[in-house]
Order: structure tokens, then C-alpha cells, then sequence
């Protein structure tokens, strides 16, 4: 059981990018639980649809959720109880390529922060003077630039080793911190700080692991690494590191392509958007259809399968027991974790 599609046009995952475009969904059946759970399965249902280019989400201080739209550049509120949507702030710069534009957003206060990627200079072949980096949302139509991260990477390029073809990176995730914002690259595989003042610092310049969601809790930061192509469960995994000393400390892995990581009241989540299509493919060849997995980290650094069946899945929110699951094709699923074996007393995570 899974949500089933009616089209998989195009899922490219190119190596340090994760860039993905697909057909519009055909109806839609429930979410599986994991095969850990017995009959005790998590609760699945569709909250919402029609989103263009669904990527990062956040829970805002209204408690609704704030996806963005990389395609329309927009951000929606949406009902989390009868799944309305209207628009927070639209006329943002939308995506080029199959994966753009307003990428994720965040909120400090009540203000909403958007981070746009994948525009302007610095990406092949676009026209366009758009600024890749941290807009402010003013109010519904009206937007301010509080940080150039696309011309900071174009004048900081990584270590000569390191291959990449986007002059700008691709900047997949933002986490509120201290004093701003904390930015994962997916292409230049690096983590940056951004203060609200605009200045933009290199906290950690990886390998190929490509670092994609992250989340923070107290004085710890959480990072989710996809892992070299062809992304393998055994590169998919979560660390954890200081900002004092980002030094990382694996916490679990076993995840294949790991796009998002998420404290929710009962621990530790991780989002694979699914599983390798295998090693006789083009290199970014699609994940297979309806593979994307909401899991849930252990004490021994394992991972055990909370529900199943997500159609290429990119972010994951919690409030309290539900859990939120935006995917590419415009859907948001309402996920009950509350049941099952690993979620009595509310423990494994770390």
C-alpha cells in the first residue's frame, strides 16, 4: 500500500544536486505504516494538493504550516486541521530549472524568512539578475534581501577537488539559530551561517556527502546527508555537532538519499526521499516511485520505518504526535506517529 501516481515524468538527482521534476498526481491511497508496527499502524491522510514545486516547510507561530513553491515563488499557509491554503507572500523569484526558487522557509518571531536558490548569476544559462539567498517577507507581496549567498559562493569557491558546476551552489535547507540562520549546500556540500545583518560565514566545508535538511535542538545541530550518488542506505545518515565544534558525531544511519531530519515530541526523524533505482542506470537516475520512508532514529544508531509509501518526499514537520510530509508532486500527508511499539513512552530518540 502506497500513494500511487499517475506519471513519473523526470526524478534527476545529479551528483551534489538533488534536482527532481514530476508529472501532476493522479489520486491518491493512504500511507503504509512501517512493517515493524503489527496492525499498529500511523494514521496517513491527505491534508492538501495542488502545491507547484512543494519543497521546505516549517510550523509558523500560528501553529498552521508555511510551504514553499519554488515553481509560482510563493509561500502558503495551510490549514493543519481541514487543509485550507492561501498565500503568505507571493512574487518571489520563481524556479528555472526543475527545482528552484523559494526552496524553504523559516520563521524568527513572527516574521517569515525565505531561502531562494537556484537564480540569478552564477547558474548556467539564466537571464535573469535574481538574488539567490535569505529574502525577509515585509508583507504579501513585498519581500526584502537580507543576504547574497549566491554571489558570497560564486566569490568563496570550494576546494579545487571538489567538482561542481553551478558557480552558486545549490542551497537546499535553512534552520533558525542564534542570531539567524544556519544554510546547508547540497552542490558545494557545505554548511554556512547567516546572520540577520547579512553576513554570511563558512561554519564546514565537506566531502561528497551532500548535506541537505537539518534541525537544531539546544546547542546541537542535527544534519541529514543524502550521500554520494548513487545514494546508498549505507551513505544515507544523520550526525550530530556543536557549533563550537562542528565536528560531526554519527547518530544514525541506514536511510536512503536522507533529504530532511526533524525533532517531533517522541525523538529523532529523518525523511528518505527512496530508494536507488540500482547501479545499471544513468548517474541521477530517479529514486523508484512511492519508495520515500518517514523514519525514526534509535539509541543504537539504527533507524526503524514509521510509515511508508511516500512519492518522493522533500521536508517533514512535527507538531506534537503529527507529523507533516510535503512531497514534490504538491501533496501534504498528515501522518499520526503516536502509534506503534516505538513510540510507547515516547523514547529512541537522542
Amino acid at each position: 500500500m502506497g500513494i500511487k501516481r499517475r506519471m513519473l515524468t523526470a526524478a534527476v538527482v545529479t551528483a551534489l544536486t538533488m534536482t527532481t521534476l514530476l508529472a501532476p498526481a493522479a489520486g491518491a491511497t493512504a500511507v503504509a505504516g512501517g512493517s515493524h508496527h503489527g496492525g499498529d499502524e500511523p494514521a496517513a491522510s491527505l491534508l492538501a494538493s495542488g502545491l507547484q514545486g512543494a519543497s521546505g516547510s516549517t510550523i509558523g507561530p500560528d501553529g498552521a504550516l508555511y510551504v514553499t513553491e519554488g515553481v509560482i515563488g510563493q509561500v502558503t499557509r495551510i490549514d493543519p486541521r481541514t487543509g485550507a491554503k492561501s498565500a503568505l507572500v507571493t512574487g518571489l523569484p520563481p524556479a528555472i530549472l526543475p527545482l528552484g526558487g523559494a526552496i524553504d522557509v523559516a520563521f524568527i518571531g513572527r516574521t517569515a524568512y525565505v531561502l531562494v536558490t537556484l537564480v540569478g548569476n552564477g547558474v548556467p544559462g539564466n537571464t535573469t539578475d535574481d538574488v539567490a539567498g535569505i529574502y525577509r517577507v515585509d508583507d504579501s507581496d513585498g519581500f526584502t534581501v537580507i543576504a547574497d549567498l549566491g554571489t558570497w559562493t560564486v566569490e568563496n569557491p570550494p576546494p579545487p577537488d571538489l567538482d561542481y558546476f553551478v558557480p552558486a551552489g545549490l542551497q537546499f535547507a535553512m534552520q533558525e539559530t542564534r542570531g539567524g540562520f544556519l544554510v546547508t549546500d547540497g552542490h558545494m556540500n557545505r554548511l554556512l551561517k547567516v546572520k540577520l545583518s547579512g553576513e554570511i560565514s563558512l561554519v564546514a566545508q565537506y566531502g561528497n556527502i551532500v548535506p541537505t535538511g537539518l534541525d537544531v535542538r539546544g546547542s546541537k545541530v542535527y544534519l541529514a546527508e543524502a550521500g554520494a550518488l548513487p545514494h546508498l542506505p549505507a551513505d544515507g545518515k544523520v550526525v550530530s555537532f556543536g557549533l563550537r565544534n562542528p565536528q560531526p558525531r554519527d547518530v544514525a544511519s541506514g536511510g536512503s538519499l536522507l533529504v530532511d531530519v526533524e525533532w517531533g515530541k517522541c525523538g529523532l526523524y529523518a525523511l528518505s526521499q527512496g530508494d536507488s533505482p540500482g547501479d545499471d542506470v544513468e548517474p541521477g537516475s530517479p529514486a523508484l516511485p512511492d519508495s520515500g520512508e518517514l523514519l525514526k532514529a534509535n539509541r543504537n544508531g539504527t533507524f526503524s520505518v514509521i510509515a511508508e509509501g511516500l512519492d518522493l518526499p522533500t521536508s517533514v514537520d512535527f507538531s506534537r504526535d503529527t507529523a507533516f510530509v510535503v512531497t514534490l508532486d504538491g501533496e501534504v500527508w498528515k501522518i499520526d506517529v503516536s502509534k506503534g511499539k516505538h513510540h510507547r513512552g515516547c523514547g529512541g530518540g537522542r
